[in-house]
C-alpha cells in the first residue's frame, strides 16, 4: 500500500499509475537490452573477509556444540521441561548450528557490491533469496530433516563415513562447504536427503491442492 505506484493511484489516478507502469516497463526493458543482465562465477566468488568471518563463526558454533556433548557426557547438561537430556542436547545444537548459516550469510551479503547479479535477483523478488547466495558463496549450513537434524538411521550412525554413536555437527547433517567450493560426499548425500524432502513435499501439495481444486469445481458448477 505504500508504493510508488499505490500512492500515484490514490493521489492522482489509476491511470496515471497504470501509464507511468507501462512507461517504467519500457524503460527498464530498453535498459536491459543495451545492458544485458547475466550471472557468472564472479557473482559468487568469495573474498578474504568473508572466508576468515566464515571460519571464526563455524569454530565458534561447533566449540559450542562440543561443549554441550561434554556436559551430556558427564551429566551437567540440563534438560528442557518434558524432554530427556539427549533431545534437549538435539533441540540445543539443531538451534546453534541452524543460526550458522544466517549469521555467515550476514556477513556474506555485507561484502557485495549493489551490481552483484545474484544480489540484483534476490533484493527485486525475481528469483532466489539471501539464503541461496550464502549456500552458494559461503556456507550450505545445517540439513534439516522432519525439522531434526539428520537421524541415526544406519547401525548407531547417520551413514558410514562417522564412527558408531557420533552426534558431531558434521555427522549429523552440518554442510560446512558451499557451492562454489564444492561439497564433500558425505556433505552432498545429507543435501541429497534434504532436497528430497522438498520435492516430495512439493509432489505431495500438488497432488491434493489439485484435487480441492477439482472438487471446489465441481460443487460450484450447479451454484
Amino acid at each position: 500500500g505504500k508504493s510508488l505506484f499505490a500512492i500515484l493511484a490514490r493521489d492522482v489516478s489509476p491511470q496515471y499509475a497504470a501509464r507511468c507502469i507501462a512507461r517504467i516497463s519500457k524503460l527498464t526493458t530498453r535498459f536491459m537490452m543495451n545492458r544485458g543482465f547475466s550471472i557468472g562465477i564472479t557473482d559468487v566468488t568469495p573474498n578474504d573477509e568473508l572466508e576468515r568471518g566464515k571460519n571464526e563463526e563455524i569454530d565458534k558454533a561447533f566449540k559450542q556444540c562440543n561443549d554441550d556433548i561434554k556436559k551430556l557426557a558427564e551429566n551437567k547438561f540440563d534438560a528442557l521441561p518434558g524432554m530427556t537430556a539427549e533431545a534437549s542436547l538435539e533441540v540445543q545444537m539443531n538451534n546453534t548450528l541452524s543460526q550458522v548459516r544466517n549469521t555467515i550469510g550476514d556477513i556474506c551479503l555485507k561484502g557485495l557490491s549493489t551490481l552483484n547479479t545474484a544480489l540484483v535477483m534476490a533484493k527485486s523478488g525475481a528469483k532466489g533469496s539471501n539464503i541461496n547466495i550464502s549456500q552458494m558463496t559461503a556456507c550450505v549450513g545445517q540439513q534439516i530433516i522432519s525439522g531434526q537434524r539428520v537421524i541415526v538411521d544406519f547401525i548407531d550412525r547417520t551413514i558410514p563415513h562417522f564412527k558408531h554413536k557420533s552426534i558431531d555437527p558434521i555427522a549429523k547433517g552440518f554442510v560446512v562447504n558451499s557451492f562454489f567450493s564444492g561439497l564433500e560426499p558425505y556433505e552432498f548425500f545429507f543435501h541429497t536427503m534434504s532436497g528430497r524432502e522438498g520435492l516430495v513435499d512439493a509432489a505431495v501439495k500438488t497432488a491434493e491442492t489439485g484435487y480441492l481444486q477439482r472438487r471446489l469445481m465441481k460443487f460450484m458448477e450447479d451454484a
